[in-house]
């Protein structure tokens, strides 16, 4: 069993200081899921990497529930923590962009094509979520690769499947979101 497993089953029976030898543990490999996930973002993007880290590590040690059971549970939450910021962020630049004083236009003046990074990460999240209701592994995978940033190997030794189910599941899950938002669209 690895280290950050025993500091994960530590914390489930309730041991407060193995949270400092957690972070030390997973800091790099938090890093490297949101430095995979920030690349794949706009340019303009404000939140870095290291930010993103900061704010997923606040929001998994704050919510309480720390019973992951292996690496594999705590990195999988760790991405949809990232998940979860990274779509609060695009729907406050939403309602900055499309809020206060402006005037108000015809949804058939505007062009649906171009739609930004922001818009397009909320399209996304909204067929996830869609997804995930239907069929939750496949929507894992989406998570752990679109939003994690990992490869195929990795997701498959996070959720315990084999490479080419992840392969199968992400091909499946690609159609299935690209037909909703298309719909959306």
């Amino acid at each position: 069993m690895s280290d950050v497993t025993l500091i994960l089953q530590a914390m489930g029976r309730g041991e407060e200081r193995t949270l400092d030898e957690l972070l030390p543990l997973v800091y790099e490999e938090l890093r490297h899921l949101a430095a995979a996930r920030m690349a794949q973002e706009s340019a303009g993007h404000t939140l870095q990497p290291t930010a993103l880290v900061h704010e997923a590590w606040m929001r998994l040690v704050r919510d309480g529930d720390r019973t992951w059971k292996n690496r594999a549970y705590f990195f999988g939450a760790a991405a949809e923590a990232m998940r979860r910021i990274l779509i609060e962020s695009a729907r406050h630049k939403s309602r900055l962009k499309y809020g206060g004083g402006q005037e108000r236009l015809n949804i058939e003046d505007v062009d649906l094509a171009g739609t930004t990074p922001d818009e397009k990460v909320l399209l996304i999240n909204d067929a996830l979520e869609q997804l995930e209701a239907e069929h939750p592994e496949r929507a894992r995978v989406v998570v752990l690769k679109y939003f994690g940033g990992l490869t195929n190997k990795e997701v498959a030794e996070l959720l315990g499947i084999s490479e080419r189910t992840v392969d199968r599941h992400w091909v499946c899950a690609k159609e299935w979101l690209f037909r909703k938002v298309r719909a959306q669209l």
